[in-house]
């Protein structure tokens, strides 16, 4: 009997740890494709091939209730720190794009903005579809999420549900690490990594 117990527990053991690895190899090789472009808050285009920067990727959509502002307004916290470190805009950027681009035009989006005092500048970027090509780049916004590991849907009701995740990438939009978003979102645990990059 104890032989039964020990074989099950080490088949048990043997599939947690295969499990583990399998995730944490496929979120080491995840990358966001260089050749996708996407539209800012300006209306002008954004290929993640020309910003050789770190990024804080957040996924939102305006309308979100709670996990989404509560992440941003984080995330406003965490840029004022590390602008005291001289390092936002220069270093690292922040890139905040929308799950939503039929309703999150670069208008709707300048409001969410504005409603946390975000400047709008090129170290904050917002990203969304062009609503003249709207299909297309909401299928570019969904590629730029599964890249991350990124999931997310709409089950009718404008009140998307999706994973609660932010993204470190570096330069080459290569994943570095994940953080939990809304009232997990630990800004100072995001800023040693950051830093710990920059170093």
């Amino acid at each position: 009997m104890k032989k039964i117990y020990l074989i099950c527990s080490l088949a048990v053991f043997l599939l947690i740890t295969a499990g583990i690895s399998f995730f944490l190899i496929r979120d080491a090789s995840s990358k966001v494709p260089a050749n996708i472009t996407l539209i800012n808050q300006n209306g002008e285009s954004y290929s993640f091939g020309d910003d050789k920067k770190l990024k804080l990727v957040e996924f939102i959509y305006t309308n979100c209730p709670d996990i989404c502002p509560t992440t941003t307004q984080k995330m406003v916290q965490l840029q004022s720190d590390l602008e005291k470190s001289n390092v936002f805009g220069k270093e690292i950027e922040f890139l905040t794009i929308t799950i939503d681009p039929y309703h999150d035009t670069p208008e709707v989006i300048q409001k969410y903005m504005k409603a946390f005092e975000i400047p709008n500048s090129d170290n904050w970027i917002f990203l969304t579809g062009d609503q003249e090509n709207i299909k297309a780049d909401q299928k570019k916004i969904r590629e730029v999420a599964e890249s991350l590991q990124f999931q997310y849907k709409d089950p009718g009701n404008g009140q998307f549900v999706h994973t609660s995740f932010t993204y470190l990438i570096d330069d080459n939009n290569k994943f570095i690490s994940k953080f939990p978003m809304g009232e997990d979102f630990d800004k100072q645990e995001v800023y040693e990594e950051i830093m710990d990059e920059i170093k």
